[in-house]
């Protein structure tokens, strides 16, 4: 019987103070950043879509996570280069009714 590793899809995500992002997180096995952005506006914001980087260092992922503002370092470093870091939406965040 073969061994198979589990999927990225189940990062441990914690929440972070940012306006655009809720949440992230990172797997250094399959060097996968997992980032969950804010939904809403104002006083009605909450977790939206969840999406997975590819090629993600753990490095990386420690610079991403002690930057002054997480929006600026991903609109900076992470979100213009989906050559460097492929992503794709791995969820979307239910709605409370």
């Amino acid at each position: 019987m073969t061994r198979t590793m589990p999927e990225p899809n189940h990062i441990t995500l914690f929440d972070v103070q940012s306006s655009q992002i809720h949440s992230i997180g990172h797997d250094a096995d399959s060097n996968t950043l997992a980032i969950r952005f804010t939904r809403g506006y104002a006083d009605k914001r909450g977790p939206g879509s969840l999406y997975h980087y590819a090629n993600f260092s753990a490095e990386e992922f420690q610079a991403f996570k002690e930057a002054e503002s997480l929006g600026k370092h991903f609109g900076a470093y992470i979100k213009p280069f989906p050559e460097k870091y492929p992503y794709h939406k791995v969820a979307e965040q239910q709605q409370a009714a």
